[in-house]
Parts: structure tokens; sequence; C-alpha cells
């Protein structure tokens, strides 16, 4: 089979396709042919050894990806051949809350990823993909909505008449609009974009900012809330956005930091006079991932892909995330 291996101390350029034996399911486990994954700024770190968590040294890359199941190993039950199916980020965080150890199960990262033609995953950390979506749109669910739909429904969730307020046009900022719009709740988009704002107003936000032109965009959302702040921040970004997105939220409101795009310091007597919860969002559980997909279903939610790449072009994918220029989820088809 092809996959992709990137080695420890390398660049995006040393990205290469390699030739290796295709894998085989032991006990428990589901062999899947893959049909697509999507690409998450995380990848960009790894790739480029900067990702702040252990990787091993050289590895297939990538976390999300959707594909069919073309052999079940001994013992697995709840599956057939040919389920349309996608791997948990996390392998071994299917139910309550994360623990240290599941950090070492990351796909594409602590282990191999899914930037191969074939893939094994343990049987128990697979779910199918909604039955509306494409292998692409699938592809898009396990890292960037399923942090989304953390950050929404946990561990105050987004309510009917709540305001959220989410940075950026990317992956995660976006499922976090379909979801909180989902959910009843009124949402303030930031972009550097007056035309991915426009698209963001399309698919439901009630406000957007762009904050080159709006550098104080904190100002202007307390303007837009009445000056009580926003419910819940979907904070992308990082520490040089932090103050201004504390300023943002109201007193108990939440932030859920998620991005590490923007880095800088800030000054924590904020978060004390602001009264606020920062809360560190990373992927989500099994059980998670099982809601968020009947949510999904249920209110027919179709992931937003800006851009689809061949295979063979996964390191062009790569440096089309970094310009920024991406409006929702870029995907990778794998024949």
């Amino acid at each position: 089979m092809k996959a992709y291996q990137y080695r420890l101390g390398g660049s995006m350029k040393d990205l290469s396709i390699v030739e290796r034996a295709p894998p085989r399911p032991g006990p428990g486990q589901v062999l899947v042919r893959m049909r697509a994954a999507s690409l998450n700024y995380r990848d960009i770190l790894v790739v480029t050894g900067k990702y702040p968590r252990a990787q091993q040294d050289s590895i297939i890359p990538l976390s999300d990806g959707a594909g069919e199941i073309t052999e079940l190993g001994a013992g697995v039950t709840g599956f057939s051949v040919g389920d349309r199916v996608a791997a948990l980020f996390f392998q071994s965080w299917t139910r309550g809350e994360m623990r240290d150890r599941d950090s070492h199960t990351a796909l594409g990262g602590s282990i191999d990823g899914v930037a191969a033609q074939y893939c094994v995953f343990s049987a128990d950390s697979t779910l199918r993909i909604p039955e509306h979506m494409s292998f692409e749109e699938g592809a898009t669910l396990p890292c960037a909505a399923l942090t989304a739909w953390n950050g929404v429904t946990g561990p105050r969730a987004v309510r009917s008449g709540d305001t959220v307020l989410t940075l950026g046009t990317g992956g995660v900022s976006i499922f976090a609009l379909q979801l909180a719009k989902s959910a009843g709740a009124s949402v303030i988009v930031t972009s550097s974009s007056d035309e991915k704002l426009a698209r963001a107003r399309k698919l439901g936000a009630d406000d957007a900012i762009n904050y080159v032109t709006t550098p104080d965009w904190h100002v202007a959302v307390r303007g837009l809330t009445g000056g009580r702040g926003v419910d819940h921040v979907i904070e992308t970004a990082g520490g040089g956005t932090m103050e201004r997105s504390i300023a943002s939220t109201r007193r108990g409101g939440f932030i859920h930091v998620i991005g590490l795009v923007a880095p800088g310091q800030f000054d924590p007597v904020h978060i004390l006079l602001g009264g606020v919860t920062l809360r560190g969002t990373e992927g989500g559980s099994l059980e998670m991932f099982a809601s968020m997909n009947r949510a999904m279903a249920q209110a027919k939610i179709k992931p937003v892909i800006d851009r689809v790449f061949a295979f063979e072009a996964l390191p062009a994918a790569l440096d089309y995330l970094q310009t920024g220029r991406h409006f929702g989820k870029i995907v990778v088809t794998i024949a």
C-alpha cells in the first residue's frame, strides 16, 4: 500500500510517499480502506517536529480520516465489511474524562495516522459516519468537529439564547458556528476577510467582525451584547488573542482554549477580574463522537469543505493550510 511518512526534525518538503505492506487486523480490530483524510493545524506542528506532545521519530501523519471496513478481526461484533467509518482521534478515550495516558494514543502523532491506503483501528475506537455525509465530509469529524462539539456541549452546554464568539473561520470555528446555531444560540464570528465573514453569515452567523479593520474587536463584541459579553468563546488562536477573548466574555462565561496559531502572553489578572473559566479543549471521547454524529444527522449538518486535494498532493495541501486562506476544512482523497 501507499502511505506518507515523516521523520522528526524534517520539514514538509521531506514528507514523502513510501510503500508498505498492508496491515492485518488482530483480535478486536478492523481493517479500513481509507478514502479521505482532512487536515488540522496540528498536522503542520507534527510534520515540522513542533507538536507540544511526545511524537515518534518516524510515523504516518494525519489524525482524521474516513473509509470502509474491508476485514474484521477475531471477536469483532457490531460492524460489517463495507461499513463507512471514522476512527477516534485519541484511540483509548472511549468515555468519561480524558486521562493522561489517552494522550499517548493520538493518531498521526503518538501513533501512526491515517495518511495511508489501509489502516487498522480498534473496533472499540471506531464508529460509523452519518449516512448523509460523504467520505470527504466524514473525514472532517474526528478532531475539528469533535473538538467544537466538546466546547459547545460541556461542561456548561450552549443553550438557546446564549451568545457564542468564534475566532476565525477554520474548521473548528465553522463547526462551532453550525453546532451553536443548531442549539439556538447567537454567534459572532471574527476574520481578517470580509469575504469569509459574508460566507459565515450565510451559514447563520448573527454578527461578523473584521479583526484587521477593528483591532479592538473585544470592544465591538461587548457592544453587540449590550455590554454583557458572550457566554462562550471558541478560542482558536492562542495567547496572542487571549486578553481580548477574556474581555469579550461575560462574568462566569467559558473560554474553550483550542488553538495555538497566535502565540503570546497575557496577564492572568484578567481571568480573575473577569470571573471567566479557561478550559483546555482537545478532541473528545467516543461517547461524545457518537452523540455529535446523532445530533449532526438529526439536524442534517454538512461539514464545510474549502478544497479537496489528491493524495499525492498532501504537501501542497499542508502548504495551503499554512496560508490561512481556507474557509472550513481541507481534505485529501485517498485513491
